[in-house]
């Protein structure tokens, strides 16, 4: 028996914005949303469209979800299983079921900390929850109320209360205030990391200690994870870029560490310091990758892509905190006070990357560095936000007579649910030979301190990128491919001092039997979309593939991993995956496809292809419309319609005059109304509008011929 199921996601790539009815598997969160190592914990998960989902995806083989029962088909239980093995960190976990698999949602593992389930009520002193030091509390917090932990406090320990929400991608907006034996407040928190707070104090007197975390505004329902120890915490690192292959020494700047007390403080407290070697990777830089421990969701309000154009690693330093480092090919240095005048500028020698913080409040960092004998592009990067800097800089450059020439400030594209745009400075601009540049380097707010650190990297331009996938739905999603249907991935690609002159292909990896791509040419474009179409024999799937982008830059040959993101919240931010999941499921109402797969057209002139329908349900014989599936602009169709009970149509697409020689991958998106019902054996099936790409044609544009 043939299920009829249909391919949502997609739909939302037209001009006027359509939503589909078909199923596309939704996961809204996860309760608790973390565990310790070697624990066994019930949870709790909630969506759409989850119906049959009685298996997890989970992003750590050390992760098993054990199936207990489903409330209904939106409400799961399972057993979640945290192997002793499974690194401190934070990992993704996805149900799988009927019509494929969903967006995935955190789970924070830690080590050396025992876990504490909240048990309410709890919401005043009185009925306040003891729990002991070097706990992780799994918690929830109520509308209208507060919940309220207790622990026994030693005098000379410093303890550390940290509130995991945020970086859990709930959208809790955490609240800390702590107090004493007496009921006296000793100290309040609400926005450390991003939007989740951190409390540090040492312990005065004996006593029972009491800890309040509440929603901002009294929200409810959005789990958290309660941190409250004694144990090293790492606060950052210095300094920040370091080159590969050479072996650096680090200072770690934290809490508890066991190395002596630093001049530097937040709030009252002194830092202390630890010194520690590190070795930076080498596989990283080649493939233009970033490595993390933890999804890095502390670098702003909201969550943001900010790491996708970071080559660097996030590690855990003193194996106790993860911090990010850039990776350098070239040689790094540190910044040199004093240098906060124009008249006392630190030598920079080109290329530079050095690691630097504003000091203190209006700290202004200057640098000068003189440009090479013909002069040309040159490259500027202020990594802030990227590194999880507390900093937002703006960059400017004066030459020799003091004229401000150029500046930076905020970069990164906002496309579709890809959500790359953060406070970090980059760009490029032209110089003459043999001249003299001063760069100003300065918070936007004037801020200064521990932790508004940033790393500044000048250089002779070199063509680059770094390239994104995300699923094609701006709200959360997956992506599923049906059994002979096709399904899309945006690609956003951020260019590098004018890497947009030259073309990218997108290739998978590790596809199974009967999912195919066709590789993908975007040419000047920061977006494109990659197609992924399923045989109608294609065995029902779930797992992870690998995106590749591929360019060559004159007789540089580069190879980028394409970095997979999903959407953080129903309507906003965007986070990192470690892997690009992907399932194939059942028989699609329809497919479409283009013919011929390849031809070759003038520049100036029109190609002609076929449109291609199979209808795969007896029951569909409506009309499919299509439109361009995110075109260049040098390429020009008008919106078309299979008529009823047709299969293809014939298309005349436009290359403009003018269009670069190369090749371009072309889809269209096709819509039409299907009757559908999630029991296929009701016979009332109401239309619903389904959504599919098809599998697209490569064009190769020649030039011209002179006539």
């Amino acid at each position: 028996m043939i299920v009829r199921l249909a391919l949502a996601a997609g739909c939302l790539l037209f001009a006027v914005a359509v939503e589909a009815d078909l199923p596309s598997p939704r996961l809204d969160q996860l309760t608790p949303v973390g565990g310790a190592a070697g624990s066994v914990v019930e949870v709790v998960l909630t969506g759409n469209d989850l119906d049959g989902g009685e298996t997890l995806l989970c992003g750590h083989p050390g992760l098993r979800g054990e199936f207990i029962k489903a409330e209904n088909p939106n409400r799961l239980h399972f057993r979640l299983h945290t192997a002793p093995d499974v690194p401190k960190g934070t990992y993704d976990v996805a149900v799988v079921g009927r019509f494929g698999v969903s967006n995935p949602r955190l789970w924070h593992v830690a080590h050396g900390l025992e876990d504490v389930s909240e048990v309410e009520p709890n919401n005043t002193r009185a009925q306040a929850q003891s729990v002991p030091i070097n706990a992780a509390i799994s918690g929830q917090a109520d509308g209208n109320n507060q919940d309220v932990f207790r622990f026994v406090g030693k005098p000379g320990q410093r303890i550390l209360i940290d509130c995991l929400s945020a970086r859990l991608e709930t959208e809790m907006d955490a609240l800390l205030v702590v107090t004493g034996p007496q009921g006296q407040q000793i100290a309040s928190n609400s926005d450390y990391f991003g939007r989740d707070p951190l409390v540090d104090f040492v312990v005065t007197a004996d006593g029972d200690y009491f800890v309040e975390v509440r929603d901002l505004t009294y929200r409810g329902g959005y789990p958290y994870r309660l941190l409250i120890h004694d144990r090293p915490q790492v606060e950052h690192v210095f300094p920040r870029a370091v080159t590969v292959g050479q072996s650096a020494t680090l200072t770690a700047y934290g809490r508890n560490l066991g190395g002596s007390p630093g001049a530097w403080r937040i709030g009252e407290l002194p830092l202390e310091e630890k010194s520690f070697p590190y070795l930076p990777p080498v596989d990283l830089l080649a493939m233009g990758g970033f490595r993390f421990r933890e999804h890095p969701l502390q670098h702003s309000v909201l969550p943001t892509a900010a790491t996708c154009t970071l080559v660097g690693e996030q590690f855990l330093a003193l194996d106790a905190d993860p911090v990010t480092v850039v990776l350098s090919e070239g040689p790094t240095g540190v910044e040199q006070e004093p240098n906060d005048t124009r008249e006392q500028p630190q030598p920079l020698t080109v290329p530079a990357m050095i690691s630097a913080r504003f000091d203190r409040p209006r700290d202004a960092d200057w640098y000068v560095f003189e440009t090479d004998e013909t002069g040309g592009a040159y490259g500027f990067d202020v990594y802030a936000e990227r590194i999880a800097g507390r900093c937002d800089p703006y960059l400017f450059l004066y030459d020799e007579q003091g004229n401000r020439i150029f500046e930076l400030d905020d970069y990164g594209h906002r496309v579709n649910a890809f959500d790359g745009h953060l406070r970090d400075p980059s760009g490029q601009t032209n110089l003459p030979g043999k001249k003299q540049f001063r760069v100003l380097v300065q918070d936007r707010y004037q801020r200064g301190g521990a932790r508004y650190q940033y790393v500044l990297n000048v250089r002779k331009a070199k063509s680059d990128f770094f390239a994104a996938s995300i699923h094609s739905s701006p709200t959360l999603a997956s992506t599923t491919v049906w059994q002979g249907g096709a399904a899309s991935l945006d690609v956003v690609l951020h260019h590098v001092d004018g890497g947009n002159q030259f073309p990218v292909t997108i290739t998978a990896e590790q596809l199974p039997p009967g999912l195919h791509v066709t590789p993908t040419v975007i040419g000047a474009d920061n977006r494109g979309s990659v197609v992924f179409w399923a045989e109608e024999q294609a065995t029902p799937w779930t797992g992870a593939i690998r995106l590749w982008a591929t360019s060559k830059h004159g007789d540089r040959e580069l190879r980028r991993e394409v970095r997979p993101y999903t959407r953080a919240h129903q309507q906003v931010g965007s986070r990192p995956m470690r892997e690009q999941w992907l399932a194939v499921r059942e028989r699609a109402p329809f497919g479409l496809r283009m013919e011929p797969e390849r031809l070759s057209v003038e520049a100036g002139q029109k190609a002609d292809v076929r449109l291609i329908l199979a209808r795969y349900w007896p029951d569909f014989t409506g009309a499919v419309d299509y439109q361009p599936l995110n075109w260049p602009g040098q390429f020009q169709l008008g919106n078309g319609t299979i008529a009823a009970g047709q299969t293809e149509a014939s298309l005349s697409v436009t290359v403009q005059p003018g269009t670069r020689p190369g090749e371009y991958t072309l889809s269209v998106l096709g819509q039409a109304q299907v009757p559908f019902h999630k029991d296929p054996n009701e016979k009332n099936r109401p239309n619903t509008l389904v959504a599919m790409p098809a599998r697209p044609v490569t064009i190769t544009v020649i030039p011209a011929e002179k006539r």
